[in-house]
């Protein structure tokens, strides 16, 4: 059955197409430009979600195995094409220069003051834009293949129609011999312009479904990182205890320089 079919449909196209007016094959030639595009993105923007859901995973394997937020960057470890990898990787860089530029001294070990982890957090946010915008770059052309296709399609039929029922009226001939030819011609605009628009429409709702799930993801990952970097690399003291251990600081300071000068 199908291997009638399809000879029959392409027997069918093809008698369609060469029945079209040049309008209709400009319109048709303008839907296959759309189609090209509409699949390029197609499948650029799958490989590279296929890519960014396989390598978060790898990444939020890795951060989560490690005790200390910063161990994945001292691993010296990527994961390129890992949207989370990306925010992470703006972050720790802030809080690493803030360790190195302003640090705090509590027991041993530098910390950063919450205004220096304002600037980690702004980083963050930073960072997680740039990537829900990287994610759906592109996006824009498949809802344009989804809404204009059939419009596009539509247009060209319309007018083969048109000039069918002209040429008929001029030539006062009604018969479906001299109908059928013009209308199949008109017709196959608005087969082209479904073409390129279903398969525009199925990828735009996986595609857009898989970027919301990412997106997520890095705004759960934002609010993550930022609490245990919070706990680990931030002066969490109560305010009197900052003004108490300064004032040792201080009075330490102080008795090493009367020492040296006895």
């Amino acid at each position: 059955m199908h291997v009638e079919y399809l000879p029959s449909l392409a027997n069918a196209l093809t008698f369609a197409f060469e029945k079209a007016t040049l309008e209709g094959k400009l319109t048709i030639s303008a839907l296959m430009i759309v189609s090209m595009v509409s699949w390029t993105v197609i499948i650029t923007k799958g490989l590279q979600l296929l890519k960014a859901r396989r390598m978060t995973k790898k990444f939020f394997e890795a951060y989560r195995a490690t005790k200390d937020p910063l161990d994945v960057n001292r691993a010296g470890r990527e994961f390129e094409g890992a949207p989370a990898y990306e925010v992470y990787a703006a972050g720790v860089e802030e809080l690493k220069y803030h360790l190195e530029n302003n640090p705090i001294l509590l027991k041993g070990q530098n910390r950063i003051s919450h205004e220096a982890f304002a600037n980690v957090q702004v980083a963050f946010e930073r960072a997680v834009s740039s990537e829900a915008l990287s994610l759906e770059k592109g996006m824009i052309i498949l809802t344009t293949a989804v809404a204009g296709g059939p419009f596009i399609g539509l247009l060209g039929t319309v007018w083969g129609v048109m000039e069918t029922f002209s040429g008929i009226a001029m030539a006062a001939s009604a018969s479906l011999t001299a109908m059928a030819p013009g209308v199949a011609g008109a017709l196959i605009a608005t087969v082209v312009g479904l073409f390129v628009a279903i398969p525009a429409m199925f990828a735009y709702n996986l595609m857009i479904t898989a970027i919301r799930q990412l997106t997520q993801e890095l705004d759960n990952f934002n609010s993550e990182i930022s609490t245990d970097l919070e706990h680990k690399y931030v002066d969490n003291r109560a305010l009197a205890d900052e003004i108490a251990d300064a004032l040792r600081a201080m009075q330490t300071a102080d008795r090493e320089r009367e020492a040296e000068v006895a």
